[in-house]
């Protein structure tokens, strides 16, 4: 159904558009171009239709990006459009960035969500991650908690 594959310059109209739908406040192009170019970086896409095969270009329908500190890992986003939500992108892209962690020695990734993002918490918890503790007004547009999560990894 979609296939998960490094991020590309050519690909950030597309992440740009799903980025304004799905993170408040949006990271700039300038930040997400920057992580494609970063050697401490995971930054993938989840395509669909004409992934792959070169003559169509491919449909980005979700992004993750994962940053290695050492031997941790921070989980900066994980975002799917919203007309493919619930369709397993999500889950395809977190497997990615933690095989990824994994295979680069991470002993361990945070992240931050949203105190009230309940599907983003479930899929986090679904891949392991726990809660440590909670920033009091980390988050602005609107001001929220954080809860900042980690999953141990083998």
């Amino acid at each position: 159904m979609f296939v998960i594959e490094d991020a590309a310059e050519a690909d950030m109209p597309r992440i740009l558009e799903i980025e304004r739908e799905a993170i408040s406040p949006p990271w700039t192009h300038g930040a997400l171009l920057g992580e494609i170019y970063r050697e401490d970086s995971f930054f993938a896409v989840a395509s669909g239709a004409g992934a792959g095969d070169g003559s169509v270009p491919r449909a980005v329908i979700g992004f993750v990006v994962l940053r290695r500190m050492g031997d941790e890992g921070e989980l900066l986003q994980v975002a799917v459009d919203k007309s493919a939500r619930r369709g397993g992108a999500a889950d395809a892209l977190m497997a990615a960035a933690l095989r990824f962690a994994e295979g680069h020695a991470m002993g361990s990734v945070f992240l931050e969500v949203r105190k009230g993002n309940e599907a983003a918490l479930a899929l986090y918890k679904k891949h392991g991650f726990e809660p440590v503790r909670t920033r009091k007004g980390y988050y602005s547009d609107p001001v929220e908690d954080a809860v900042v999560m980690r999953a141990c990894l083998p």
